[in-house]
């Protein structure tokens, strides 16, 4: 077996990973007792809504080294994925355009981060003994902020979003799990203050307070995660909104310091920073498919997409051509799809 300095193993691994495009990698160890009780009530008041698989496997969440027996250390990492500096509303002012939230334009990061884990972890092997590891981004029961939080790359905000000082929060988290007795970084410390920006520009009021979030209430659940029809009272509040929601990260002070990424990968397709909710809703289930091929919006399949469309060309400005494009699509939908495009007319009878 290989004499390893592991101080001298982390600086190299945080030098390798940066080499792979990430921004930062940092280590830590995998107690994550002091989110137990945080998790759990938030559980408990079911403030999940149907991601029943935040319920499930609670324990393999709160225990890291049960996901994978034998860890000791995650090296937990982040990747810029937004294009622009640019953080505002404006986009409000632009009703008939489709908003998309900015992680979903390019194309999807699972396979992306994953396939860099998986090149950094031989990389380990190659310099150390042979180690169990496994690779991991949004893929698995895993409190993957709350393990971000602990190395250091961040702190959870009030809007529940990881906050890098120097990098805002516009990225994605990856994890590499090890069984490598690695050095473990220290947590930085939370800078929101008094600042409340986040909770008050919510369109649908969806935190309870700071750092709790009913996502059963948040337009990102409502237009991905919810696949049945959407309430009421909520639909106004969503806007031009088909995938997503933004908002509490627009607003956020520390995001002035992001940086456009230089990751090809996530740069816009199709048009999705600057494309008419007509043109998206006239798309057919062929066209969705093809065109979301490779995207996290492909996920939510092609009913909840006109679903979302349907509202937001409820929201938009009144016009000929917009009601003559809902109705023309009455006929063709599910039941489900049917009465959000009902909705929109209803809006637009109003006006």
């Amino acid at each position: 077996m290989k004499t390893v300095n592991f101080g001298n193993l982390a600086i190299n691994i945080k030098r390798w990973a940066e080499n792979l495009g990430f921004q930062e990698a940092r280590i830590t160890n995998v107690d994550l007792s002091a989110y137990e009780n945080s998790f759990k009530t938030w559980i408990k008041n079911k403030f999940h809504g149907e991601m029943e698989y935040m319920e499930r496997h609670q324990e393999l969440r709160l225990h890291p080294e049960r996901l994978l027996p034998g860890t000791i250390r995650v090296i937990t990492v982040r990747m810029d994925y937004k294009n622009t500096i640019e953080n505002s509303l404006l986009f409000k002012q632009s009703k008939n355009l489709a908003y998309i939230s900015h992680y979903a334009r390019g194309r999807d990061y699972h396979k992306l981060i994953r396939k860099r884990l998986e090149t950094l972890a031989r990389k380990i092997t190659t310099k150390t003994y042979r180690h169990g590891y496994r690779a991991f981004t949004d893929s698995a029961p895993i409190l993957e902020r709350a393990l971000a939080e602990k190395a250091g790359i961040g702190w959870i905000g009030k809007n529940t979003m990881l906050i890098n000082k120097s990098a805002g929060s516009w990225f994605f988290l990856g994890e590499l799990f090890t069984d490598i007795p690695l050095p473990i970084d220290e947590p930085t410390t939370a800078n929101c203050g008094s600042c409340s920006a986040c909770i008050e520009a919510c369109p649908t009021n969806a935190f309870v307070g700071p750092n709790i979030l009913d996502a059963t209430r948040c337009i990102s659940y409502l237009t991905i995660e919810s696949r049945g029809a959407i309430p009421e009272q909520f639909r106004n509040a969503i806007g031009n909104r088909i995938f997503g929601c933004d908002d509490c990260q627009l607003v956020c002070p520390w995001n002035k310091f992001s940086k456009p990424t230089t990751e090809k990968d996530f740069s816009p397709r199709h048009k999705m920073d600057n494309i008419e909710l007509i043109d998206l809703f006239t798309w057919t289930e062929e066209e969705f498919f093809k065109n979301t091929e490779g995207s996290p919006i492909r996920r939510i399949g092609y009913d909840c997409w006109k679903r979302n469309i349907a509202i937001a060309l409820g929201n938009a400005d009144t016009s000929v051509e917009i009601i003559q494009v809902l109705k023309s699509e009455l006929g063709k939908t599910s039941p489900m799809v049917r009465e959000h495009i009902e909705w929109a007319l209803l809006q637009h009878q109003a006006a």
